[in-house]
């Protein structure tokens, strides 16, 4: 919670997040955005964030995310070193990392912030298949510009000039023929 909401409200489990702790929310709610932020040190190290983790969860959490795939790469695996900011990797593992973290730390709330956006199509495939497994169980927002990525869940809300405009699935979305539709269409003829 970077500032208070200074209309209504933001409940987690019917508790206004005002009343819960900082450390509560940042342990509770995980972020997966286009330019995840790691640190030097090992891969390992950035999704345990140098907690003892129990190696059972540090396994589900790599192959859970599909970070097991990228890391089949690697001569050193999880014991890769990477530099500030995660130099040294592709964005589309810093992604697969930050969502392995979320699964270690079992964050009940995951964030995806245009999390495909700069990503080559395998990489964006493999965040995908990851993202559908991470959702179950979880509330998970996706906030997209590639509406290819969000097909699928249970809930689509239109943004627009600051107002929800649109909400529904995706097919009741592109039955209403509204800016959904429209946008959906335009990025179906681009790729």
């Amino acid at each position: 919670r970077l500032y208070d909401v200074k209309r209504g409200e933001i409940l987690i489990d019917g508790v206004d997040i005002r009343r819960l702790e900082k450390g509560y929310l940042r342990r509770h709610i995980a972020i997966v955005s286009q330019d995840p932020f790691l640190f030097a040190g090992t891969i390992k190290d950035n999704i345990t964030l140098w907690e003892d983790i129990p190696e059972e969860r540090l396994k589900m959490a790599v192959e859970v995310s599909n970070l097991g795939i990228l890391l089949e790469k690697r001569e050193k695996g999880l014991l890769t070193e990477v530099g500030e900011r995660g130099e040294g990797l592709s964005t589309g593992e810093k992604q697969l990392i930050t969502i392995a973290r979320a699964l270690a730390f079992d964050c009940s709330i995951i964030i995806f912030d245009e999390a495909t956006s700069s990503i080559d199509p395998e990489t964006e495939h493999l965040i995908q298949e990851a993202l559908w497994k991470v959702m179950e169980g979880r509330t998970t927002l996706i906030i997209a510009h590639r509406l290819s990525t969000i097909k699928r869940v249970g809930r689509i809300f239109v943004i627009h000039r600051g107002r929800i405009v649109e909400e529904g699935t995706h097919r009741e979305l592109i039955e209403r023929k509204g800016i959904y539709e429209s946008l959906y269409r335009l990025q179906e003829l681009r790729e």
